[in-house]
C-alpha cells in the first residue's frame, strides 16, 4: 500500500499528526497495534497545561521556568518556550473541535494546581482528562475520512539504497501476514517504554517501547533513555494509577504513623524518593484526601475514587489510600530536531516515543498531553510539506530476518519477562547503585542471548498474540539495555536518574 504520510501509533501524538497533516491536503494512513481509544493517552488523568491564569494569575513565562526548573538543566530552552508558548492556543483548539473540559461558574476552562507548578495551570475535564481528549481526537480524525488500520504490529523501518525512510513492514495481528506500507514522510508515534518495568507500571502493557527498538535498529539516534519517572501515587497492589490531580487538589501523602513528610506538590522525583526512603524504613505509605470531602470527589475525582474500590478494596470517603512509587513516563526516546524528524531522512516522531527536549531530567506534571498535541500537530504539519516535495513513492526490501529464525521454544519467555520486570524496578528505578546497573545488565545481555531458544508456542497465523508479546519482548530487551547503559554513563544525579554511592 502507499500513501503520503504513513503514521505508526494511533493515541493523541499520532491523532494530531494525522489530523494536522490531512489538513495540509495530503493522503493520509495511520496504523496502530491496538484500537486508538486504548491508548495509553487515556490514562493522562490530572490536566493539560496552559497559562490562561483563570484561576489565578499566571503567566507564559512562569510555565516555562517551571518547565525548565523540572526539567534539571537538561531542557532546551528555545523548544520548551515554543511548547509553552503554542499552550493556550492549543488548549482552545482543543475547546474547539469538543473536548469537554470542566468549567468555573463564570463558564471558563477550570484549572488546577499539578506538582511543580507555580499557579493552578492545568486544564482538565474531572480526572479523564486524556481520555476525553482522545476520543475528541478520534471523533475528529473520523470525520475527515483519515484512513485507520488497526491491529497492526511494527516489524521494521523500510529504507531505500540512499538510506531514506520510505516506509514500514507491518505483521497483521488477524491474519498473520506480513505487509509493506510505502510512504513518502513516516511519523512514529508509537508511546514510551514503561512498561519494561512490568506490573511495577502504570502503563498498558503495550507501551512496550516498539517504535524506539525499530527506530534505533534502523539507525535513529536515542537520547536521554536514563530518564524514567516514577509516579509518586500508583496503587501499592495494581500499580494503578492514581492522578495527580488528587494531590493538586489538597490531597496528602502520609507514613504509618500519619505523618506527612514530604511536600505533595513538589516535582515527581522529589517526591517519589521521599516515599522510597520511607519504605525502606518499613513504613507503609498512603495517600488521604478524606478531608476533600465525598461531594468534592465525587464532582472532581470520581475516577479516583473508583480506581480505589475497584483494585485496593479501600473508599477514599472514608480510608486511606495505599500507594508506591511506579513507573509512569519516560522522558527518553528517538532524538528529533525542532521539524520534529529525526536523524534518518524521512522518518519523523512525535509524543512519548520522542525526545523534543521538553522534558529533560523530569517531566512537569500536566506537560505530557501538550506536548502530544503542540509536537504532533507539527510532525504531522513538516511530514506533510515534506511528502509534497517528493516525486514518487520508493520501494524497499525488509532487511530484518528475524521471523525467519528457528526458535527452539525450550524457555518460557514469559518467565523471563517478569524477572525482568522485577528486576529493573529494583536494580534501575528510583535510586541506582553501579553494581546493581552492573546485575541488570548482564541479565539483559544473557537474556538477549537466549532468544532463538524462546519463541512463539502457538502456530496459528491468525491472531496468534503469543507471537505479538514475543516480538513486544524482543523489543523490550533492547530498550532496557540502552536504558541501563544510559544509566551507567551518567555518573551524576539529576532529575529521575539518582545515582546512589556504593
Amino acid at each position: 500500500m502507499k500513501t503520503d504520510v504513513l503514521i505508526i501509533g494511533a493515541g493523541g501524538a499520532g491523532l494530531t499528526a494525522a489530523i494536522a497533516a490531512k489538513e495540509e491536503d495530503v493522503d493520509v494512513v495511520v496504523l496502530t497495534k491496538e484500537y486508538p481509544t486504548r491508548s495509553q493517552t487515556c490514562m493522562a488523568q490530572g490536566g493539560i497545561n496552559a497559562a490562561l491564569g483563570n484561576v489565578e494569575e499566571d503567566s507564559i513565562e512562569a510555565h516555562i521556568q517551571n518547565t525548565l526548573k523540572s526539567a534539571h538543566g537538561l531542557a532546551n530552552e528555545e523548544t520548551v518556550r515554543y511548547m509553552c508558548s503554542e499552550a493556550p492556543a492549543t488548549v482552545a483548539w482543543l475547546d474547539s473541535i469538543g473536548v469537554c473540559f470542566s468549567r468555573s461558574e463564570d463558564a471558563k476552562i477550570a484549572q488546577r494546581r499539578l506538582g511543580g507548578a507555580s499557579a493552578a495551570r492545568s486544564c482538565y475535564a474531572q480526572d479523564y482528562t486524556g481520555l476525553k481528549i482522545l476520543h475528541t481526537l478520534y471523533d475528529k480524525a473520523l470525520s475527515l475520512d483519515i484512513e485507520i488500520k488497526n491491529e497492526k504490529i511494527l516489524l521494521e523501518l523500510l529504507k531505500d539504497e540512499n538510506d531514506m525512510v520510505c516506509g514500514a513492514l507491518m505483521l497483521d495481528l488477524r491474519s498473520g501476514q506480513k505487509e509493506r506500507y510505502f510512504a513518502k514522510s513516516v511519523i512514529l508515534a508509537t508511546g514510551g517504554y514503561s512498561r519494561i518495568y512490568g506490573k511495577n507500571s502504570t502503563n498498558s502493557t503495550k507501551a512496550t517501547g516498539d517504535g524506539i527498538a525499530v527506530a534505533k535498529r534502523a539507525g535513529a539516534k536515542l537520547l536521554h533513555m536514563e530518564f524514567v519517572q516514577f509516579h509518586p501515587t500508583g496503587l501499592k497492589n495494581s500499580s494503578i494509577l492514581i492522578s495527580e490531580s488528587a494531590r493538586g487538589e489538597g490531597g496528602y501523602i502520609l507514613n504509618s504513623k500519619g505523618e506527612r513528610f514530604t511536600n505533595e506538590l513538589a516535582p515527581r522525583d522529589e517526591v517519589s524518593r521521599a516515599i522510597d526512603a520511607e519504605i525502606k524504613k518499613g513504613e507503609e505509605i498512603f495517600l488521604d484526601i478524606r478531608h476533600l470531602g465525598e461531594q468534592f470527589i465525587d464532582e472532581g475525582l470520581p475516577q479516583e475514587r473508583k480506581l480505589a474500590k475497584l483494585y485496593e478494596n479501600v473508599d477514599p470517603v472514608y480510608d486511606l489510600i495505599p500507594i508506591k512509587p511506579v513507573a509512569h513516563y519516560t522522558m527518553g526516546g528517538i532524538e528529533v530536531d525542532n521539524n520534529s524528524q529525526t536523524n534518518l531522512e524521512g522518518l519523523f516522531a512525535c509524543g512519548e516515543c520522542s525526545n523534543h527536549r521538553v522534558h529533560g531530567a523530569n517531566r512537569l506534571g500536566g506537560n505530557s498531553l501538550l506536548e502530544i498535541a503542540v509536537f504532533g500537530k507539527e510532525a504531522g504539519k513538516n511530514a506533510a510539506k515534506r511528502a509534497k516535495t517528493m516525486e514518487s513513492h520508493v520501494a524497499a526490501s525488509p532487511k530484518d530476518d528475524f521471523l525467519e529464525q528457528e526458535f527452539t521454544k525450550e524457555i518460557d519467555f514469559y518467565v523471563l519477562r517478569q524477572m525482568m520486570g522485577d528486576l529493573l524496578y529494583n536494580k534501575v528505578g528510583i535510586v541506582r547503585r553501579e553494581s546493581e546497573l552492573r546485575e541488570a545488565e548482564a541479565f539483559i545481555e544473557e537474556t538477549k542471548k537466549k532468544l532463538p531458544l524462546m519463541g512463539a508456542k502457538d502456530n496459528s497465523l491468525r491472531y496468534n498474540t503469543d507471537l505479538a508479546e514475543f516480538l513486544e519482548f524482543r523489543n523490550m530487551l533492547d530498550v532496557a539495555e540502552v536504558v541501563i547503559k544510559s544509566a551507567l554513563s551518567r555518573k551524576e544525579s539529576v532529575g529521575a536518574h539518582t545515582m546512589e554511592q556504593e
